[in-house]
């Protein structure tokens, strides 16, 4: 009879250990509920301007292409004026590397 006591007593501290795990399950999936349950913040509105369309009107671009083609024609007049006085001042060398010459030549 000692025999079943014992086997009572395993049964029972085992039943004890069993529900000390249940009890620590228990509590864990109350904590996932809970967690679950909450509801997250709304996010924070944005800072732009939502009225304003983007882009360009008509009348920016018509603008924008006015101050290219100026900006090209006065990029082209400049690189002309560039080429003029690039060739006056080879002119003027060749005249004047004459004239030493000339000069040391005694004429």
């Amino acid at each position: 009879m000692s025999d079943a006591l014992d086997k009572a007593e395993d049964a029972a501290r085992e039943a004890a250990a069993d529900t000390d795990v249940l009890r620590i399950v228990a509590a864990v999936l109350a904590t996932q509920q809970a967690v679950q349950q909450q509801t997250p913040a709304p996010p924070a509105p944005c800072q732009h301007d939502h009225g304003r369309r983007s882009g360009r009107s008509a009348g920016e671009w018509i603008g924008l292409s006015c101050a290219v083609c100026i900006g090209g024609v006065g990029i082209a007049f400049a690189s002309i004026a560039i080429a003029i006085g690039g060739m006056s001042v080879a002119i003027l060398a060749i005249v004047l590397r004459s004239m030493w010459r000339d000069i040391k030549k005694g004429r």
